[in-house]
């Protein structure tokens, strides 16, 4: 679990650090700039410190995938894209004159604070009470999900190691259970059809 979201901190910070100075204000993804879509990202830190200062006495989610299929903002259901938008813009504004410094800084913080964390104490999410050892895993995905989009904005490369990349192809699959599309994933994975264009469970 903590493994996971330390080595995606670690390769997403190393990508961000080799940015070019003139590349901030150029694509990112959809209608971000690449600094909004780096301050989105950071995102995966800004919430791990926020939400374990927050304790809950409930736990509401049971697992990463409950989180996910929750949370209207993820689901698609509801969503207010506009304010998502901003929210990246305002992240990335957020990260000053010296981005990749601050960017690293976070990622710092938010790694010792979940290392340092009881990971079955329960902490208050946007979709309720959850333990630690459930949040943590569905920023790993955010992070690695992102660094590829960063990645791609950029052309630099970036890797995760199999535990990792396993560890978020599980998670967005029991999602996709979890939402009912359980015998679509399984046609796919096995050749018997193909996904929807555009379908995603996050």
């Amino acid at each position: 679990m903590l493994e996971g979201y330390a080595e995606a901190a670690e390769a997403v910070t190393g990508l961000v650090g080799r940015i070019p100075d003139d590349a901030w204000d150029g694509p990112g993804l959809g209608e971000w700039d690449l600094r909004s879509l780096v301050g989105h990202t950071s995102r995966a830190f800004v919430t791990v410190l926020t939400y374990l200062e927050r304790p809950a006495d409930t736990e509401d989610i049971d697992a990463p995938e409950g989180y996910y299929a929750l949370v209207p903002a993820m689901t698609g259901e509801g969503i207010d894209q506009a304010a998502v938008a901003q929210r990246g813009r305002d992240a990335g504004v957020a990260l000053g004159d010296e981005p990749a410094a601050a960017f690293a800084a976070l990622a710092d913080r938010a790694v010792a604070a979940a290392r340092a964390a009881d990971p079955d104490a329960l902490i208050s999410s946007i979709a309720g009470g959850l333990r630690v050892a459930s949040y943590v895993p569905t920023r790993t995905v955010e992070l690695v999900v992102h660094g590829h989009d960063i990645a791609a904005a950029t052309g630099l490369e970036i890797e995760f190691s199999e535990h990792t990349v396993t560890q978020v192809a599980t998670v967005l699959a029991r999602t996709g259970v979890r939402l009912g599309h359980g015998r679509l994933l399984l046609d796919a994975l096995t050749g018997r059809a193909s996904l929807p264009p555009g379908f995603s469970v996050v």
